[in-house]
């Protein structure tokens, strides 16, 4: 199988598309973005080596290295489709490399490009399609891939169950919103592998991407809905499983960024 795809395509343009994308189910995601930046750079300084995590596209690389341009990163993800954008923006930029593997494997670090630890490991909006005992396993092998004094940054769905009114209006607020931006253009999930699907570039990895996760034109865009993690329970096992210091420096409504120092 492969994950590179044809350079016939504006690989600026399929990244711009995702974000606008991704931004109407996200308004925040920028903020996100902006502070787990911040927080990487106060720990780890403005040249680190990175591990982006379930990378997709490379968004966090992207804004990353315009950020601080000294920095290397890694990015890591399983989708053929999302990482034949990532290699194509990054295509000739040798700060950047990307690597195809399945986080559900238990030697997927064995698949990164080297032994070396990394400062900072980054991942948002990815984590959450894993249930709880498998989330545990892998903050277990990322402990194990940070260095002494590193960070392990994570931005994601962290809902809390204890606020079921406000959860309720906030939800009702956003479906309204998203409403709103799809009557006036916005395109959604299922609608941006439609038309990444059309472009004759990404057909071939399209299918391969298909294959197997589903194509999401058809498929409900579903998540994980029976094992959502809360912030606490984030820090509290990142602690357990090897970090010094964990907690939250981020929220909304319904997400966090947690961070976790080695």
């Amino acid at each position: 199988m492969t994950t590179h795809a044809p350079r016939q395509t504006d690989w600026r343009a399929w990244q711009e598309s995702w974000d606008r994308q991704q931004e109407w189910y996200l308004p925040d995601r920028e903020e996100r973005f902006r502070v787990m930046l911040d927080v990487t750079e106060a720990l780890v300084g403005p040249r680190p080596r990175v591990l982006d995590l379930a990378c997709g596209t490379g968004s966090i690389s992207d804004r990353l290295l315009k950020r601080m341009p000294d920095a290397e990163t890694v990015g890591a993800d399983r989708d053929p489709a999302l990482l034949a954008i990532a290699r194509g923006t990054f295509e000739g930029d040798g700060r950047a490399q990307f690597v195809s593997l399945d986080l559900s494997d238990a030697d997927w670090p064995r698949r990164l490009p080297d032994e070396r630890p990394f400062d900072a490991v980054l991942t948002a909006t990815a984590l959450h399609w894993m249930r709880t005992e498998p989330l545990r396993t892998l903050y277990g092998q990322l402990a194990g891939l940070v260095r002494e004094g590193g960070v392990f940054l994570n931005a994601d769905h962290m809902p809390d169950e204890s606020t079921p009114r406000l959860n309720a209006a906030m939800d009702a607020f956003d479906k309204a919103r998203r409403q709103r931006a799809q009557e006036e253009g916005a395109v959604d999930w299922g609608g941006w592998w439609r038309q990444l699907a059309e472009d004759p570039a990404l057909a071939g990895v399209a299918r391969e991407r298909f294959a197997l996760f589903g194509n999401p034109a058809e498929v409900r865009h579903d998540h994980n809905n029976e094992e959502f993690q809360t912030a606490a329970w984030h820090a509290a096992t990142l602690r357990e499983v090897g970090f010094a210091e964990a907690r939250t420096v981020w929220a909304s409504p319904t997400d966090a960024l947690v961070v976790a120092l080695r």
